[in-house]
């Protein structure tokens, strides 16, 4: 899972990128002019990953990775100027954007819309992509439409992208992003490989001052959230050690790093969540799209469990905690069996029975 983190220049998105990316060090994905992307894997944290490595006392624990990309500063026209191809690209493939608004007034530090207005910036950044969106519409409908009359495209399924292109373009005419419209999974596949910017799920950070308030807003898209929170105070946290950072957080009367919550909205936002495989060598957080399926879960372990799953051991997390162990689930009878068809779900902890 990559997620872009966007805004306006001197929104505090790079030092909101430091805070998520914690201790790991930041990569050069793509550089360009101004336009550069630095990424950093970062480890979400979950506390119930800590429960069940002090239960198994593995020899190795492992968290859920998310990769962060810092993505320059999106300057209002630079649709009009056209996103350079490698940059464009970089953009498409990641999987949701993190858009960062400025709601703090610093004199040393000037807005480069000349004031600080979160409602606007969220407007402009929306409007820039969707404006790429539109571009790339018309470009493949007008493709398609010559690609038909030459009989170069299946008819059927053609006809059917048209349709959808149409719906498309319509939409991003009347300012409304992709993301509301109502497609399928299967209609959302056939588009994956165009990169649409404006469908893909969107995370707003409001960028605070210290006291982490700010105007009241509504961002009302699909597959959207929105989070007020200070990056200043949240990279200082996250440099400090886990001592200090207690006090520091006391001080400012924060019960919780909104790190954590980041990462939980950017999870909700994508429709995903964990589960989790268990033992000595290793206790580990897996990722999987909700709604997914036992084989699908054995999957993302690894391609061969999917070609030889046989069954999914299973239990849930609170009441493997509840009975203090594997050991005691199976004596309690409480280990179920499922098969491939079984929808995993979120804090379960999942064994797969494979041949070969």
């Amino acid at each position: 899972m990559q997620i872009g983190i966007i805004g306006l220049p001197q929104t505090g998105k790079t030092t909101l990128f430091h805070a998520l990316a914690g201790g790991e060090k930041a990569i050069s994905a793509y550089s360009s002019g101004q336009l550069d992307i630095h990424t950093a894997v970062a480890a979400v944290p979950d506390g119930r990953v800590d429960q069940l490595s002090r239960i198994f006392q593995p020899k190795k624990t492992v968290y859920a990775q998310v990769t962060f990309a810092d993505i320059a500063g999106l300057d209002k026209g630079i649709s009009k100027k056209g996103l350079p191809g490698a940059f464009s690209n970089l953009l498409g493939q990641m999987d949701a954007f993190v858009q960062v608004v400025r709601a703090f007034d610093n004199p040393a530090v000037s807005h480069s819309e000349g004031s600080v207005n979160p409602l606007r910036d969220m407007a402009l950044l929306d409007t820039e992509f969707m404006l790429q969106d539109l571009a790339t519409v018309e470009r493949r409908a007008e493709r398609l439409t010559e690609g038909l009359k030459k009989g170069a495209f299946d008819r059927e399924q053609g006809l059917k992208e048209k349709k959808l292109l149409e719906l498309m373009k319509a939409a991003l005419e009347e300012e409304k992003p992709l993301r509301d419209l109502d497609f399928s999974a299967e209609e959302i596949k056939l588009f994956k490989g165009y990169g649409f910017l404006s469908l893909k799920p969107v995370l707003v950070v409001v960028n605070t001052g210290d006291d982490r308030q700010g105007p009241e807003m509504i961002y009302n898209h699909q597959s959207s959230a929105m989070i007020y929170l200070s990056a200043r105070l949240e990279k200082e946290i996250s440099e400090l050690s886990p001592e200090d950072a207690r006090l520091f957080m006391e001080e400012y009367g924060i019960t919780e790093m909104s790190r954590n919550r980041v990462l939980q909205l950017s999870y909700e936002i994508l429709g995903l969540h964990s589960f989790f495989t268990v033992g000595e060598d290793e206790v580990r957080a897996w990722t999987l799209r909700q709604g997914a399926t036992a084989l699908e879960a054995a999957a993302t372990v690894h391609s061969d469990l999917a070609k030889g799953f046989i069954r999914a051991e299973v239990v849930g997390f609170e009441e493997l905690i509840e009975l203090g162990g594997l050991v005691q689930v199976k004596n309690k009878g409480k280990l179920r069996l499922e098969g491939k068809d079984y929808v995993v779900r979120d804090g379960e902890i999942v064994h797969i029975r494979h041949s070969g």
